[in-house]
């Protein structure tokens, strides 16, 4: 009894004496100065599109008028050519919003990037004061879905889906899966990049037991480089980190290079997609 005595005593005045350590302090931050962020995502049979903005502070407020932050972050007047097989073609400064993708791109081009899975394409930025961009990417040939197979749970109404794919060993292969329900301006179910170093020649993406009968299932499976798969996982370790005082800052993994001390990405992709309804 007298120990517990003592515990509770130290225990009340551990919490008085902690009651006064609260306070306030004022950190000065260094002036951020914006990094130019470049996205350019060539799909055969899609236009040439590219996206060049400028980062902001992370605790600058946030603008309430959006097109005011959109224009903000806008990086205009670059010179920009993506160079294939000899042809350069050059982009325009225009503004284009993609419905599908949900992405901004401010320099365009009339021209289709072609399938073609063996030749590289270049990528040549000058900025507005000089500096320079470069990146240099392929297309990845897609990885078709072999089949689509639809499971009941037993004694239940709700089923999932099993997607199964036949993967090349003497390849590297990165995947990203991305799972919508409904159609595909939606937000996506989930989404994850994944590599075939555990494959043993077959590929299997499931689902959980969400789905009832007349639901729509879309599956999309994208076929990417390795730089686009490194660019993806630091993007989502970023997020993970942002926030928590434990965790390391984790920077975003780029493939572009040049005197502008840009990040971002320049790469190419193709994908396979199945829409499946749920039928008991």
């Amino acid at each position: 009894m007298k120990y517990s005595k003592i515990l509770i005593f130290a225990f009340f005045a551990f919490a008085l004496v902690s009651c006064d350590l609260e306070q306030e302090v004022e950190i000065d931050l260094p002036e951020y100065e914006g990094r130019l962020f470049l996205e350019c995502y060539l799909e055969p049979g899609q236009p040439m599109n590219l996206a060049l903005t400028r980062t902001s502070p992370y605790f600058e407020p946030f603008p309430t008028n959006t097109f005011d932050y959109i224009d903000g972050i806008l990086e205009e007047g670059a010179t920009i050519s993506i160079t294939h097989n000899g042809e350069e073609h050059v982009l325009e400064n225009n503004l284009l919003f993609n419905p599908l993708t949900q992405k901004i791109y401010n320099y365009t081009s009339d021209f289709v990037v072609p399938f073609d899975y063996e030749n590289d394409f270049v990528l040549s930025v000058t900025t507005k004061d000089g500096e320079t961009i470069t990146g240099n990417t392929k297309i990845t040939e897609p990885v078709l879905i072999d089949s689509v197979v639809t499971q009941f749970a037993e004694n239940d109404t709700l089923a999932r889906i099993l997607i199964y794919m036949t993967d090349d060993l003497t390849e590297e292969n990165y995947f990203r899966r991305v799972l919508h329900e409904g159609s595909l301006d939606s937000i996506p179910e989930f989404t994850f990049t994944l590599d075939d170093r555990a494959s043993e020649g077959t590929l299997i993406f499931g689902t959980f037991y969400d789905y009832a009968a007349g639901d729509t299932v879309i599956n999309t499976i994208y076929s990417i480089e390795e730089d686009y798969f490194d660019f993806l996982q630091s993007m989502d370790f970023a997020i993970q980190s942002n926030g928590n005082p434990f965790a390391q800052p984790s920077p975003i993994i780029s493939n572009i290079e040049g005197t502008a001390n840009a990040i971002g990405i320049f790469t190419g992709f193709t994908f396979d997609r199945r829409y499946t309804i749920i039928e008991r």
